[in-house]
């Protein structure tokens, strides 16, 4: 972010700025170290640093600190004494700084950005003082290892949300898994550091990162017998055990033997209040432990008396209960053996029932086939039409009573409704009859209605106008003989459409047949190794040109086979008409096709 109006910017920090934008990479982290002496003008004047951190994060000078800690400083000048006093300044440009504006930014890229990039400079800080032979180039790796790390607890300290992150860091892990024992207390009192700042950090942290740690710590109380190490490690598991007593639980559920190993190893070492105090926290959970196995065994004891004494009580009545408990299961085992043979049995008679079904219906076709040797061959179609036509309309008859059967309770309530309505209707029809007839006895007597004359003529010449204007027609004989004849005509063309319809249907049956008979040659077919010269003569087609193609398809599949990989790149192979004539060698006769159908 840059600013609009820089009237009120430090001029020393503008300057620098365009330094850094206009200078190559191997040059800015030299150009970076400026702002140490920037900072230590004004560190006395709390306002002005505030306004002097926020304009170096306007002009993005932090971000180029963060960026600049991952370059190799072997090559730069200074070395990675450079690289440690860039740590101490970008910790000290981030600690009380609060961007007014992209404060989002700040918090989850610039942050987590500079507190990873930290631990990575340390890695290898650590990985070149282990390497290193000279005592001084030992003693300057070693200060600035120091440097980089006083630099990562002093941002944490002033944002405490980096403690989880620094925490669950792989880094940090790989930095507290060293053998080095100037190296080790230094990330051992990191640690202490984090978990001071934030005692909650470790209810935060993956439980399988707080275990690693932890191994970590008491791997190094059992192996190391150097009292930096141990003071250390001892303080770091004192503040462990503190922040929660799961913890603790599983610190004494985890290590079992700690407690004798400490007090064996590390007795008069120089440090006897802390081990003292830590082992005091183990004593107490282990104490605990112990009272509560002494409670469980006690409610243990009350319990087996308490059920002893339940079964024996039950014991006691035990002989009244086992006859009624044998009347019930034997009546039950008889209900269960009655209920198997009545089921046997009627399985049997389903069995016997569907056997003789099977034989009637057995006896019935071979009836049919001894009636249709003795029908002649002309009368053969006729009779199996009649045939289709009765087992269609017994067929038709069966699934029309299944079906009114299966809608006939859902017709039941309908039935009712309307047997309801009926008798209401009755009861209302009687009801209004003996009204009626009521009102007929008190009503005085009037005679019929009938039609005057007058009223007749009227009518007699409704019907006369109606008669002249709709005449019935009349037909002449030669109208009737030209319908009967057009009536006969389209009579022979219907018969004559059905001749050849009822040819077309049996040509498709027979070709269905067909079908049918080739695919269950194929699929009753043996494999290529078991199949003799009698079956490979059955899927031997005897067509010219169904053998010419099936040969020109199957050389197109060798050359495919034999053709390089980049000419299978495009879909040429698969035209069988870009093959050559001169390429077939047709043998018509030993060609399989899958069927014997002559083409």
């Amino acid at each position: 972010m840059r600013p609009d109006e820089s009237s009120d910017v430090n001029p020393r920090i503008l300057s620098l700025a365009a330094e850094v934008a206009d200078s190559s990479e191997q040059y800015v982290p030299v150009l970076l170290l400026q702002l140490k002496e920037i900072l230590e003008a004004v560190s006395t004047r709390d306002k002005e640093l505030k306004k002097l951190k926020q304009d170096v994060y306007d002009y993005d000078l932090i971000q180029y600190c963060v960026l600049v800690l991952k370059q190799d400083y072997s090559r730069i000048q200074g070395g990675w004494a450079t690289a440690a006093q860039l740590a101490g300044i970008l910790s000290n440009c981030c600690v009380g700084l609060n961007p007014e504006e992209e404060a989002e930014e700040f918090y989850s890229k610039v942050l987590p950005s500079a507190a990873d990039n930290l631990l990575i400079l340390a890695r290898r800080l650590q990985a070149r003082f282990t390497r290193a032979v000279k005592d001084e180039e030992k003693t300057d790796f070693f200060r600035n290892f120091r440097t980089v790390t006083d630099s990562i607890c002093w941002l944490f300290g002033g944002h405490v949300q980096l403690t989880q992150q620094v925490m669950q860091s792989g880094h940090f892990l790989q930095l507290l898994l060293t053998d080095d024992v100037e190296t080790e207390a230094v990330m051992m009192s990191v640690l202490q550091n984090i978990i001071r700042v934030n005692s909650v950090v470790l209810m935060k942290t993956d439980e399988k990162i707080v275990h690693a740690i932890l191994d970590e710590l008491v791997y190094k109380l059992s192996s190391s017998t150097n009292p930096v190490i141990g003071i250390a490690a001892t303080k770091a598991m004192i503040l462990i055990a503190n922040c929660h007593q799961s913890i603790v639980k599983s610190i004494c559920n985890r290590y079992k033997g700690l407690r004798l190993l400490l007090s064996k190893q590390w007795t008069g070492k120089g440090f006897d209040g802390e081990l003292g105090q830590l082992l005091d926290l183990l004593y107490s959970r282990t104490y605990q432990q112990n009272q509560s196995q002494r409670l469980h065994h006690a409610a243990c004891v009350i319990q087996a008396a308490w059920k002893a004494f339940q079964t024996r009580k039950r014991i006691k009545r035990l002989p009244k209960a086992v006859s009624s408990l044998q009347k019930s299961f034997r009546e039950k085992k008889e209900r269960q053996l009655l209920l198997l043979e009545r089921q046997r049995g009627e399985e049997e008679l389903r069995h016997q029932l569907q056997l003789q079904r099977r034989r009637a219906i057995r006896e019935f076709r071979q009836r049919q086939l001894d009636m249709l040797e003795i029908v002649p061959a002309s009368l053969v179609d006729r009779h199996m039409r009649e045939q289709e036509l009765k087992a269609v309309v017994l067929i038709q008859k069966q699934w029309r009573g299944h079906k009114e059967r299966k809608g006939f309770h859902l017709q039941k309530q309908a039935l009712k409704q309307f047997k309801a309505a009926v008798t209401l209707q009755r009861a209302a029809l009687r009801f209004l009859e003996k009204r009626r007839n009521a009102r007929k006895v008190l009503s005085p007597w009037k005679g019929p209605k009938g039609l005057t004359d007058a009223r007749r003529l009227e009518l007699k010449k409704q019907v006369e106008e109606h008669i002249a204007v709709h005449p019935a027609p009349l037909l002449s004989e030669q109208s009737s003989k030209e319908l009967h004849l057009k009536s006969q005509e389209m009579l022979a063309q219907r018969l004559m459409k059905r001749h050849l319809h009822r040819k077309a249907e049996q040509r498709s049956d027979a070709l269905r047949a067909q079908i049918n008979t080739d695919i269950e040659l194929l699929m009753n077919a043996p494999g290529l190794k078991a199949a003799t010269e009698k079956e490979l003569d059955v899927f031997t087609s005897r067509s010219i040109p169904v053998a010419a193609r099936a040969k020109q398809s199957h050389t197109t599949m060798l050359q495919f086979t034999r053709w390089p990989w980049w000419k299978k790149l495009g879909d040429e192979f698969m035209d069988p008409e870009n093959i050559p004539e001169d390429n077939l060698d047709i043998e018509f006769e030993s060609l399989y096709l899958g069927g014997n159908e002559k083409v």
